[in-house]
């Protein structure tokens, strides 16, 4: 299990509803095939040829033209794939601990390159179990949580439905190619999991067929109840945090956790995220360095030093991807569409290979490429184009097919090709064909009719018209420090404010001091005060930061305003609890708004110059204690809530 588990599939099912059971029981069965039937192949193939890499497998000479073409592919779309991880472990810190993704990609960085040098296969191994089992107790906690929030599972289904009627359907509304081919999709990725280098290293170590049936028992064993929590989790959090909307489903589960759990149990679950994430990403990167010095540049496979640098370029590669994501919202921010574009892409490179060389087929150097290349081009373009979202259908598909087409035509018209494309399986006849044919149309028109019949209607998902109430505090933040000025003396007062500050209605300095000491004078000293918000990010609606000078001792005094954004004041006048009814699409776009305060993010100061003002030449004070506050009256979202009729 990796972050996608944690931070991508929740996503989906928060978007999805029940119509996600698809991709993980057909995932499920896919991985069951693979694992029967596949993984045989492999682990034999292993155990025979001495061999622990899948560029050796789909390739007979080390360091051939295909098995470097293959090492390069693997290590594109796996650096993808790690940087997929890398991005699950930013969004998690963000969410919970308001950090940087940034800052949390390169934690993930550190991290994943002192798994690597600390150990090698053996030791991610070791270390995947043990995390295992941070993940499920985590996992199970929060599972137990988020149910007794909903109501149990009556509570959540009904829940579910009133929010949107399509959350409840098993089939999704809106797909533009049908059903049959959206769930075939999922069938061919949980297939296409033999086409991962870093999983396939770990069947070929595999001593033997029973090694290989006893750890199919324990995979299921774990796996199976795994994605059963988070299924649950992700429905819970379409009910508990409704606010979310597409761009936030992602931040569900830290969410969940951080609302519905106290901070010890929610450190636990930050820790099974970061477990799942660094647990893959680690394998990932070693497989990586495995194909580029046994394939790619086969003299360095010996060099224990040129390795480690292999890994440390590797893993900076993912990270690259990760932070370069970051500045592509909507796909390269997102855990879910990189693994599906790095594990279908890979599926759809391999799987086609491997299972062409299971039947006996022998294809030379320019077939095996032109079978890679084709299934690598049908991924990216299909992605692209648009049609491997959740409404269309995921890139497996066109991978495989595309692999597969190449297969069959060089098979039919290359000379160098052997001719018959089954291998040493036979031909199957006219009648066979025919037979197959018609049993794949009748599985189409059952899952197409299905579709049809049980499916939603386009209306009865949420439009974003849905009615709903959000609720939020408007409360007061306060930072304040007491500085000692002598007669003559400047200082300055200085705050720093962070991404993490929710919508600001209004600020303010003040400053406040109690002059005592004078003698033969009731007059005060005089303070002068300096604003400045050039250091704040801007634009500011309105300001005052006009120069000033006061000697009103013994009360507050105002000398500076902030009015960030004119927009928040139809929201608000002051302190207090409020409700606002809309729909729901209106409310995310107002709830994102209170939700950031990007004019303020920065540093703002203050100078303040003391002038002394002495009674008489005898006696006098020359010296001031001044207390300078900065309050913001911010915003405190508490959540949406579905209004029934």
């Amino acid at each position: 299990n990796s972050g996608y588990m944690f931070i991508g599939f929740i996503g989906f099912i928060i978007l999805q509803g029940y119509s996600a059971i698809w991709i993980a029981l057909v995932s499920t069965v896919g991985q069951l095939v693979a694992w029967i039937w596949l993984y045989k192949y492999i682990q034999k193939q292993g155990e025979e040829r001495g061999i622990r890499s899948l560029t050796s497998l789909v390739s007979n000479t080390r360091g051939s033209p295909e098995a470097r073409v293959a090492a390069i592919l693997s290590v594109i779309f796996l650096s993808i794939y790690a940087a997929a991880q890398l991005t699950a472990g930013g969004v998690a810190l963000e969410t919970m601990l308001n950090w940087s993704p940034t800052i949390g990609i390169l934690i993930g960085f550190v991290l994943v390159v002192a798994y690597c040098y600390a150990g090698g296969i053996r030791a991610s191994i070791w270390t995947d179990a043990a995390q295992s089992s941070v993940m499920i107790v985590g996992s199970t906690i929060l599972c137990v949580v988020a149910l007794q929030g909903t109501g149990g599972f009556s509570g959540l289904h009904e829940q579910l439905k009133s929010i949107d009627p399509g959350m409840v359907n098993f089939f999704p509304s809106g797909l533009k190619f049908g059903a049959t081919l959206w769930i075939f999709a999922f069938f061919l990725g949980g297939l296409g999991v033999a086409g991962q280098p870093q999983v396939v290293s770990r069947v070929m170590t595999l001593k033997d067929d029973k090694a290989r049936k006893e750890a199919m028992v324990w995979f299921f064993v774990w796996q199976t109840p795994f994605i059963a929590l988070m299924f649950i989790i992700g429905l819970a959090c379409r009910v508990l945090l409704p606010e979310l909307g597409v761009s936030g489903a992602e931040t569900g589960l830290p969410k969940l956790a951080m609302t519905q759990l106290n901070p010890f149990f929610g450190g636990l679950i930050l820790a099974s995220i970061f477990a799942a994430t660094m647990s893959t990403a680690d394998s990932q990167v070693l497989a990586c360095t495995a194909a580029i010095t046994d394939d790619v540049k086969t003299e360095w496979s010996t060099n224990h030093k040129v390795t480690k640098r292999v890994t440390l370029v590797v893993a900076v590669f993912a990270t690259a991807i990760s932070l370069v994501g970051q500045q592509f919202p909507g796909f390269g921010d997102s855990v879910f569409k990189l693994v599906v574009l790095a594990v279908y892409g890979l599926g759809g490179i391999f799987v086609p290979m491997i299972l062409i060389r299971m039947m006996g087929y022998e294809p030379d150097t320019t077939h095996s490429i032109t079978m890679m290349v084709s299934a690598m081009s049908a991924v990216v373009i299909w992605t692209l184009l648009g049609y491997g979202d959740a409404d269309g259908i995921f890139p497996s598909v066109p991978g495989v097919g595309s692999a597969f087409a190449a297969h069959f035509i060089m098979s039919r018209f290359r000379e160098t090709s052997p001719d018959n494309p089954f291998g040493r399986i036979p031909m199957p006849s006219q009648q066979t064909f025919t037979y197959g044919a018609v049993a794949l149309l009748m599985v189409f028109a059952v899952f197409e009719s299905s579709y049809v019949l049980l499916g939603p209607e386009e209306n009865d998902g949420s439009s974003g018209n849905d009615p709903y109430m959000l609720s939020y505090t408007v409360s007061e933040w306060t930072e304040t420090q007491t500085l000692s000025l002598s007669d003559g003396e400047t200082q300055s007062f200085e705050v720093t404010v962070d991404g993490s500050m929710t919508a600001v209605l209004s600020a303010q300095l003040t400053i406040t001091y109690v002059d005592t000491g004078e003698l033969g004078t009731t007059t005060c000293d005089d303070i002068a005060t300096s604003p400045d918000y050039s250091g704040l990010a801007g634009p500011l609606a309105e300001s005052d930061d006009q120069d000033r000078s006061t000697n009103a001792c013994g009360e507050t005094t105002v000398v500076g305003t902030i009015t960030p954004n004119l927009a928040l004041s139809d929201y608000a006048t002051g302190l207090g609890d409020y409700t606002l009814n809309g729909t729901e699409s209106e409310l995310i776009d107002i709830l994102t708004m209170m939700g950031q305060s990007p004019e303020m993010v920065g540093t703002l100061t203050m100078e303040l110059t003391l002038g002394a003002n002495n009674g008489n030449p005898f006696g006098g004070d020359n010296s001031e204690n001044v207390e300078v506050t900065l309050s913001m009256l911010i915003f405190q979202p508490s959540g949406m809530t579905p209004l029934t009729a």
